[in-house]
This record gives C-alpha cells, structure tokens and sequence, in this order.
C-alpha cells in the first residue's frame, strides 16, 4: 500500500521480546471489558479467512484466466461453496445438491460442520475449525444458505437455477452485515460514512483488488486484542477458556453448542459478553498457544500469537507505524501514548502494534484509531466493489430480504439459521 516506504529495522530478539510470554504484549489474564459485543472479532476472522482463501487450487493450470480470477480477493463464501455441486460434491448432500452438507455433534442433531470419521471438518477451508466460535459461525452460514434453499423453492425458483440464486442470496445478507454492523462495530460509523460517500483516499488498486500486507498483517490482525480469556458459550456451561478448552478440529461436544446471544445482543436476550478493550496486549491464551495450532516450535517465543504478529511484519518489510501515520496524513502516536520505553523499545514501531495502541491512545481500546481503520474499510470496500458479483455492484440499492426486527443486521441473520434443521 506504500511501496515506498522502507521496512522497519528491528532486531529480532527484541522483536520476539515484545511477544513472548512476561512480554510488553502479554496481558495475562486480564480482561477489561469494553463496549462492543464479544463475538465481533470472530466474525471478523470468518471475512479475514474468506478473502484470503487460496483460490488458485481450484482451478486448473491449463485455464490462465480461471486462475486470475480465483487468486482475486472476495467476500463471497467460497468456504462453503467450494467449487460448487460438482467440483465439490463432498460439501454438499447427495439427495438435494443444492443444501449444504451438515453434520451431527455428540448431542444428536444438525449441530456440526460436517466431519470424516477422525473428526476433521469437510469445509472449504479448513482454518474455520480453529475454534469452536468461529466454526459454529461457519456453520451458521451453512444453514442460512439451506434455509434459503426452502424460501426459494416454496417460492417456485426452478431447480436448475435455485443453488445459485441461494447462494448469491446467502453472500448478499453477509456482505450487507460486513458493511452495515462489522465495519461500524471495528472503524466506526463516521469513517464507513466517508469511505462510502468520497471514497478511497490511501487504497488505490485499479481494476483488480489485491490485499495490502499493511491491511493483512497489520490493521485486520486488530481483533486478537479483544479475544476474551474466558468466555461462557451456553447456558449449560461454565466459563471456559479460549484456549485449549474452546479448540476446534475435532466432533463438536454435547455441550459445545454456542448461544449467539451470549456473543451478540439480540433481541429480547440481556446483553451479550463484550469483547475486551484493546490495549496492546494479548491475553494468555493466545500468548500461549497450544502445540494443535503451533505445532512443534524451536523458539518458544513462537508460541505467542503476538510474537507471529510482530514476527511477520518484519519479514514482509512493513514499514513503522509512524511512517505509516506520516504518508498518510495522519498525526503520528507521540512517545507518551505509545509508551515503549519501559518496555526497552527503541526506534519506531512495529505496524500490528502501532495499529493496537492507537486504538488503545484513541479510542480508548474500543475500535481502531484512525489509520486502521481507515486502512480497514478503505480496503473491505474495495474488495467488495471491485467483486463483480457482490450487491455493491449488481445491485446496489439492494435490502436484505431475510426477516428482521429493525435494521437487517447479525442478530437476525442467526436468528434466521437457528430455524433451519
């Protein structure tokens, strides 16, 4: 996004020394509630694994422009559809191709993605079983889209066309609650505003979008400071912590389940969890990831999520946050509110945790400060702009026409799954 930019130079033991365990960026335990609702940064990591999906799998080396189309960036639930009915007949159910396979958990019913006999998840990317939130969201979507199979048909949509027509609903009801819930809860409302009504001032990518590692591995990579330590899924569950207790890639328990409610405000229900303030610090969990997401490490600074974060920023050349900051016209952090010095931090600073503790100095740790979130919109919209079948460009006064209490927005696309068997 700013080419001309040099990278940060930073020693990597020190890099490492931000991340580690007893690090800046450990926050222990802690979690210091804020106001937005707890399972907003999942649904942000569901959009994170959605546009970055590797596309090129799919298609074949003899075809040049298939593979340019599926490297291209979109939000458009290839995690569930794959390559479709026929290219990816193991998602799908046998007697009605145009549902999507659902599997049981360990209670009995339609609860689970669907899985092989050693419990690995038959999904289009396998990144949407890391944990249980956000493969109970993956699974959410599954039934949003067979729910809207059997609107469809009641409604005489012929058989030949009704799988796409539920599939291009399904995207457009995600797309909407991507720009009209997640950006507003993230950025705020003030600069989705702007970037809808003057448009893009920083991302500039022509004809084809493509996914600015300033974006990727900087801004987006925001909401790992507001993952909880704990969090209460179900009535009939204790508090459990995110990690190992809430992992995924394996058969959903019997009290695995997850009320939404208890993640997102939904009507008639008490408020849900919030996410935590962000501050520029992980909770242990992530900060001590287990060895089914790490896998074996040499370094055990390479356990913490923060130190990834730190770590590839520098081995993809980002720049610092204030170099950032200047080429886009922004004020810098000062020294004061970045507050680096006791931490032994000389020199600028790394772009994931610039982006973190200006939401912390800015914002007060409840949405990203003004340069990541700008970055943030700048480029969701962008991708989804340039995705020739998104509603923003097909149809862009199009409104949701699933069923809804006020604005169509998250609640009432979950309430609209949980009706769906």
């Amino acid at each position: 996004m700013f080419p001309d930019l040099p990278p940060l130079a930073a020693d990597n033991t020190a890099l490492l020394g931000l991340g580690r365990e007893d690090g800046l960026c450990d926050g222990k335990a802690s979690t210091t509630d804020g106001a937005v609702a707890a399972g907003w940064p999942f649904y942000g990591q569901f959009i994170a694994h959605d546009i970055t999906a590797d596309r090129s799998a799919l298609a074949t080396r003899t075809d040049p422009e298939a593979v340019r189309n599926f490297r291209t960036p979109r939000a458009n639930l290839e995690c569930l559809y794959g390559a479709g009915p026929v290219g990816s007949p193991y998602l799908y159910q046998r007697e009605d191709p145009s549902k999507l396979l659902i599997g049981p958990s360990d209670r009995g019913g339609r609860s689970d993605l669907p899985r092989n006999h050693e419990g690995i998840a038959l999904i289009g990317d396998p990144r949407n079983d890391v944990h249980v939130f956000v493969s109970q969201l993956h699974l959410a979507m599954l039934k949003v889209h067979n729910g809207l199979v059997d609107r469809l048909r009641e409604d005489g949509i012929g058989e030949g066309e009704l799988f796409e027509e539920a599939a291009r609903a399904t995207r457009w009801h995600y797309q909407w609650v991507l720009i009209h819930e997640y950006l507003p809860s993230a950025a705020g409302p003030e600069v989705v505003a702007d970037v809808l009504a003057n448009g893009p001032r920083l991302y500039r990518p022509g004809a084809d979008p493509y996914i600015p590692f300033e974006f990727s591995d900087g801004a987006f990579r925001y909401g790992h400071g507001q993952i909880r330590q704990r969090y209460k899924i179900n009535d009939a569950s204790a508090e459990r912590s995110m990690f190992p207790e809430l992992i995924g890639f394996r058969h959903l328990p019997a009290d695995g389940h997850v009320d939404w409610s208890l993640m997102f405000d939904m009507p008639g229900k008490p408020p849900a969890q919030r996410a935590r303030r962000m501050d520029g610090k992980l909770v242990s969990a992530l900060i001590r990831l287990p060895q089914e997401i790490t896998g074996v490490v040499d370094v055990a600074a390479y356990r913490s999520l923060a130190a990834r974060d730190l770590e590839r920023g520098e081995a993809l050349g980002l720049p610092s946050g204030e170099a950032v900051a200047r080429a886009a016209g922004e004020e810098p952090l000062t020294p004061e509110e970045l507050a680096l010095g006791p931490a032994g931090w000389v020199g600028e600073t790394p772009l994931w945790l610039y982006f973190m503790l200006e939401a912390a100095a800015r914002q007060n740790g409840e949405r990203l400060g003004s340069l990541g979130a700008r970055i943030l919109v700048e480029v969701l919209l962008g991708i989804l702009d340039r995705d020739p079948g998104s509603y923003r460009s097909v149809e862009p006064s199009w409104q949701p026409t699933l069923p809804s209490r006020a604005q169509f927005g998250i609640a009432d696309l979950l309430a609209f799954a949980d009706t769906v068997r």
